[in-house]
């Protein structure tokens, strides 16, 4: 396995554990799995992710809480609409109250189960 798609597996890994309800950023993610300077490829992995059915990737933002990848989505409000349908709220495409709904696995997740690199 490349490590491209090895650290794809483990950013899925990591979106497939934020609860619902709740979301996470690009950066924090990064960092969780070792690579903080790794945001725009977390970024990658989500635009990637939408062939694969068990990755809510509606649920990672940028760290202000911004839609920013509501493009790879299938129409431009998909996003927004999964977020809302989990009782959060989106005002001009960022997430309303965002800290308050903000899941960073570092605090929920146990760094061993995934592999660092």
């Amino acid at each position: 396995m490349s490590n491209r798609s090895d650290f794809y597996s483990r950013v899925y890994a990591v979106v497939r554990l934020i609860p619902e309800g709740r979301v996470t950023s690009y950066g924090a993610i990064a960092r969780f799995l070792g690579a903080a300077g790794s945001s725009r490829v977390v970024g990658y992995a989500m635009n990637a992710s939408h062939q694969l059915e068990d990755v809510p990737a509606h649920r990672v933002v940028n760290r202000n809480g911004v839609l920013t990848g509501k493009h790879h989505f299938s129409t431009s409000d998909a996003m927004q609409r999964l977020l809302e349908a989990e009782s959060l709220s989106v005002v001009d495409d960022k997430v309303k109250d965002f800290k308050m709904h903000f899941w960073d696995p570092a605090d929920h997740l146990d760094q061993a189960d995934f592999y660092k690199g």
